[in-house]
């Protein structure tokens, strides 16, 4: 959410899209399409953001053919770290620009070749990651201080990440 709030705040944005990959193409999910479209509800409710499923497995399939008009796609550090390696970046920076949002403290990824089409925003975000979330859960640790009270409620009515070994914890 620190990231989405620092876009809206920061960016040239007059809506915020979230896409839930309901088939994410690039990494093996933990939950079902389902109860992640429940938690980004639960994550985003507080901003003016619309959340909505999406069937596309990877970024190039949800943008190709300009379904969001001249929009910035935006994403973390670590996504846009990865950038280089999504299935076919110069055909995603075709239809979308990219907005990295980057943290003080850590090198910024060097994205220079993609030119204009991709800008760098700096945002403050806290020190956690979704596998010390998912960990938390999995130990029967309280993770209210860790996510917003609708997300933590929302993984307990779904039961999410209870019950889950140290070889499902290494998994995600």
């Amino acid at each position: 959410m620190a990231l989405a709030r620092a876009a809206l705040e920061r960016l040239p944005i007059d809506r915020l899209v979230v896409l839930v990959a309901t088939r994410p193409g690039h990494r093996r999910v933990v939950a079902d399409a389902g109860a992640r479209l429940k938690l980004a509800q639960a994550a985003f409710a507080d901003l003016p953001a619309e959340v909505v499923p999406d069937e596309n497995p990877f970024t190039v399939d949800a943008v190709r053919g300009g379904r969001f008009g001249e929009a910035l796609f935006v994403v973390g550090a670590d996504e846009g770290a990865a950038f280089p390696t999504w299935k076919e970046p110069e055909e995603v920076l075709r239809w979308v620009g990219l907005a990295v949002g980057t943290r003080s403290g850590y090198p910024p990824p060097d994205l220079a070749r993609y030119g204009d089409r991709v800008v760098l925003f700096e945002l403050d975000s806290p020190d956690v990651s979704s596998s010390e979330v998912r960990e938390g859960v999995a130990r029967g640790k309280p993770i209210g201080d860790l996510v917003p009270a609708a997300v933590a409620e929302a993984i307990s009515g779904l039961g999410l990440y209870r019950g889950y070994t140290e070889a499902d914890l290494e998994r995600t």
